[in-house]
């Protein structure tokens, strides 16, 4: 089964940008979708941004369109989240997870448990 582990989180001031990486292993990488989610202290775990694995199809929560990009190196097995104009309201752990075959919005609105997940890392966006 496929493996996630999430790097790249830390303390960022408003304004300022972060990439966030998601390195999978252990099964067939392009079989999956791989979505981005974040939950923060007393809040629901929301879908953020999620890419599918078999044509790159992408899907972005309203809340970061125009300001978060997900892309995914097949030959890397890395899929990536660049953060930019960053909000202290993005503050959250950040996690990856993966789906096979998922369609990439279906993914993101369902955020199901049962997904493939890493152990997530830390946002924090203050001044």
């Amino acid at each position: 089964q496929l493996k996630l582990v999430e790097s790249g989180g830390g303390l960022v001031q408003p304004g300022g940008s972060l990439r966030l990486s998601c390195a999978a292993s252990g099964a067939t990488f392009d079989d999956y979708s791989i979505g981005w989610f974040r939950q923060a202290p007393g809040k629901e775990r929301e879908g953020v941004s999620c890419i599918r694995g078999t044509d790159g199809f992408t899907y972005y929560a309203d809340s970061v369109t125009g300001r978060f990009t997900i892309s995914r190196d097949s030959t890397k097995k890395t899929v990536y989240l660049q953060m930019n104009t960053l909000k202290p309201e993005d503050t959250a752990v950040y996690y990856c997870a993966a789906e096979p075959f998922a369609t990439a919005q279906a993914m993101c609105m369902l955020a199901r448990s049962g997904y493939r997940w890493g152990q997530g890392t830390q946002v924090t966006v203050s001044s």
